[in-house]
């Protein structure tokens, strides 16, 4: 399968280096279907690969550094290799220190590299761009040194080069979908366990539309490390370790304040959303996937407070379309206050949903929304370099 970003990182390398790339990864982007906030509180979380990649095209240097050029953002970074990195400029960077230094700390000797990074996946988007560029990364470390990890490993040490070197404290969801995701599947990921149960999403007649609303609220940051603060609480006035270990009865019976009250319904009601979803996936039951889709809107929206106009106007779309138009469902996806929605479309009526989302979301401003479809891709992976 051609991988576009791949294509353009060899050419640019070319350009940049009048020489061939010695090595060429690509890691994917993803969505997560159903499951949302629940990762930090040990629960269920059904993601899928997309089809849309960060790719690197790299060849050894004769000293001891790493240099990488980011097409995107149009800048490099010169990565002295025989000193323990550190924070610093530019931001996008600390994603590729981090992951230098997992692998310092692994005691796996990096040689010298250059290297170009491309990527179809939009930053800021809710769709991992920042797991794709680690997870990349560590696959060329692991091609230029030799040294293969295993995918859990790997995962758990990009998740460290996030929380560590950006500041961002993710859960395991995106590392675990670009390192182990199979095509034609989605992953039913237990983030406390961290077993990864492979359901089949294999009939062709069903897609993911995904929309950017190209929108991304202020808040978002310091509402997200709110969230973990208020569930954390809330486990601890119910009595348990995290939310996933609690049930609705308990929560309802602990007299939480009306805050903590909707964060904890939603995660218990999530939990338990994303588990009925698998089982319906498994079955090809798409209506009721579907209906599972909009309960989970609702309560991000209700409980969990981090939806916006933008991404309810692409939901309350596709629920008009409804079955009779194709949608069989809709939520937002990722942290919220902007970012993507996804809605689970028949094949054959994709392109008129896609019209019809992206025209109505066009009357809230010129900034307009980026649609495009999706089956279940493959994890992360070496590619030939030309």
């Amino acid at each position: 399968m051609a991988v576009p970003a791949a294509s353009r990182a060899v050419e640019a390398f070319r350009d940049r280096y009048r020489a061939d790339p010695l090595w060429l990864v690509a890691a994917p982007g993803r969505v997560n279907l159903i499951g949302e906030h629940t990762d930090y509180n040990d629960g269920f979380v059904l993601p899928m690969a997309i089809d849309r990649r960060t790719a690197i095209a790299a060849g050894p240097s004769s000293d001891r550094t790493a240099v990488f050029h980011s097409a995107w953002a149009e800048e490099g970074v010169r990565i002295d290799l025989t000193v323990p990195p550190r924070r610093g400029a530019p931001q996008w960077a600390n994603y590729v220190r981090g992951v230098i230094d997992g692998f310092a700390a692994e005691r796996t000797p990096i040689p010298g590299l250059r290297a170009v990074i491309e990527s179809d996946v939009p930053a800021g988007s809710g769709l991992s761009s920042s797991a794709a560029l680690e997870v990349a990364v560590a696959t060329l470390l692991e091609t230029a040194s030799g040294r293969a990890l295993t995918p859990v490993a790997k995962a758990l040490l990009c998740q460290r080069a996030e929380r560590e070197f950006a500041g961002v404290p993710s859960g395991i969801m995106d590392q675990f979908t670009s390192t182990m995701a199979t095509e034609n599947h989605a992953l039913l990921i237990d983030c406390r366990s961290l077993a990864v149960d492979h359901i089949p999403m294999d009939d062709p007649a069903v897609v993911v539309l995904i929309v950017n609303t190209n929108v991304r609220h202020d808040l978002a940051s310091g509402e997200y490390a709110r969230r973990h603060a208020e569930c954390r609480a809330a486990a601890a006035a119910i009595g348990v370790p995290a939310l996933r270990d609690a049930t609705l009865e308990d929560v309802n019976r602990a007299a939480l304040d009306p805050v903590l009250l909707r964060r904890a319904r939603h995660v218990v009601g999530e939990n338990a959303r994303t588990l009925a979803a698998a089982r319906a996936m498994a079955a090809g039951d798409w209506p009721e996937f579907g209906r599972l889709m909009y309960a989970s809107h609702a309560s991000l929206r209700g409980d969990y407070e981090v939806s916006c106009r933008e991404l309810d106007l692409v939901v309350e779309t596709a629920r008009e379309i409804g079955e009779p138009g194709g949608v069989f469902g809709a939520r937002m996806t990722g942290g919220g206050f902007g970012g993507s929605a996804i809605c689970l479309v028949r094949a054959d009526a994709v392109e008129r949903a896609r019209h019809v989302i992206a025209d109505t979301y066009a009357t809230l401003g010129p900034r307009g929304a980026t649609l495009f479809s999706s089956r279940p891709a493959g994890h992360a992976s070496v590619l030939p370099s030309w």
